[in-house]
């Protein structure tokens, strides 16, 4: 039974909301753990690394089962997955937590996470309305940012954060009904006159596509900048002197703006080419960056920041999926958008370990920051000359 538009998109803005947000509240713990369980910073920050790499590792996968099968078993057992890898975090293994937990955090984020999700909304909506419909359900990612930080921050403040961690498990759960919401096999029917093509297929058609692999290398960029911010900021505002409160109101504060830039750029994407919308968007982050490590740093200029990188944080991902969907159509969207999530999580992975390697090197952050604002100017560079056609009969040759 097909499912309304508008049931599709708040089933997938409530999920995204609550996967991203309790994501974004990670970097909290890095303090607590570090101190209690006597791990380094490279060590937690590896773990999130993993994290990252095996969720962009497994998304192609989760989304080509999620074209051909539909989103709802997929985004089920993600929700699963992601509920048992937070708990796994709380458990002294001595250290060997964190990979596990990194590992099954990244398996159920492929199958709950941007790439299955978003690709349901957008096979479910039409072509003129496509952008809004997933800017909308980013929307929901943009909320949970916001609403989890306070909350995660309370919950350890309140009880400890080894029962946060069992307490953001259970609310996780709440994935599972909802991906039901997202519908079966009926979504996930080939659209009228597109091709029909397997996993291989869509692979090699998309890796000959030159706009796709400009797509898929930017994107490595916003991964990088994205995971390095939201684990190291807080410990790096802790280093600095600054109050403990502040780094979660900047994670906080992001989420809010978030929430503006979402919809700003929905609207933008819908109006203007989304290749200059994206290159805008790296190239504002890249000033951004180079000004915060830059400047004086005092409590004004970390909101100023938070606020003006929450304002570019995940338009990109609506972007770059309604980008994919115009280029090869919306029939493989999860399997195509996976491919291009894939460099987003090879940045995940490298920013925040990097982050955690350097720091624990050095005693610093700054050459990382730097780096990240080299990374933006690269990456709005190569989103430039990217062109906005239909490739789908070149895509539909190769699969003959």
């Amino acid at each position: 039974m097909s499912r309304p538009l508008w049931t599709i998109v708040l089933c997938a803005g409530t999920i995204l909301g609550i996967v991203a947000g309790i994501r974004q509240g990670f970097g909290l713990f890095l303090l607590p753990m570090s101190a209690d369980y006597g791990l380094s910073r490279e060590a937690f920050a590896f773990s999130v690394g993993l994290q990252n790499l095996v969720w962009g590792f497994g998304a192609p996968f989760a989304g080509a089962v999620a074209d051909r099968y539909g989103p709802r078993l997929v985004a089920f057992g993600g929700g699963l997955l992601y509920a048992a890898g937070t708990a796994v975090m709380a458990i002294d293994w001595g250290g060997a937590q964190m990979p596990a937990s990194g590992a099954l955090l990244g398996l159920g984020l492929s199958g709950a996470g941007f790439s299955v999700v978003l690709g349901a909304v957008g096979r479910a909506a039409p072509a003129e309305h496509r952008a809004k419909a997933l800017a909308l359900a980013s929307f929901g990612g943009s909320i949970g940012m916001f609403s989890a930080l306070p909350y995660t921050h309370l919950l350890i403040a309140g009880t400890g954060w080894i029962a946060s961690l069992f307490v953001l498990a259970a609310t996780s759960l709440l994935t599972v009904p909802l991906a039901l919401g997202l519908g079966g096999r009926v979504e996930a029917a080939r659209v009228a006159g597109a091709p029909r093509l397997g996993f291989r297929r869509s692979l090699v058609a998309a890796t000959s596509e030159r706009s796709f692999l400009l797509l898929t290398t930017g994107f490595f960029v916003c991964g990088f900048q994205l995971a390095f911010i939201t684990v190291h900021l807080p410990p790096y505002l802790g280093d600095k002197g600054m109050a403990p409160w502040l780094g979660a109101a900047a994670l906080t504060l992001v989420g809010i703006a978030n929430i503006a830039g979402t919809l700003a750029c929905g609207w933008l994407g819908q109006r203007y080419e989304k290749r200059i919308v994206l290159a805008s968007l790296y190239l504002a982050r890249a000033i951004m960056l180079a000004a915060f490590v830059a400047l004086p740093l005092t409590e004004t200029s970390v909101l100023l920041f938070a606020a003006g990188m929450g304002f570019t944080w995940l338009p990109t991902i609506p972007l770059t999926n309604g980008l994919v969907a115009q280029l090869f159509g919306p029939t493989y969207l999860s399997t195509l958008f996976g491919l291009v999530f894939l460099s987003h999580q090879l940045g995940g992975f490298v920013g925040p370990w990097v982050g955690g390697l350097v720091f624990d090197w050095t005693g610093s952050y700054d050459t990382v920051w730097w780096l990240s604002a080299a990374l933006g100017l690269a990456a709005a560079l190569l989103h430039w000359p990217i062109e906005e056609r239909a490739v789908r009969p070149a895509v539909a040759a190769s699969s003959a």
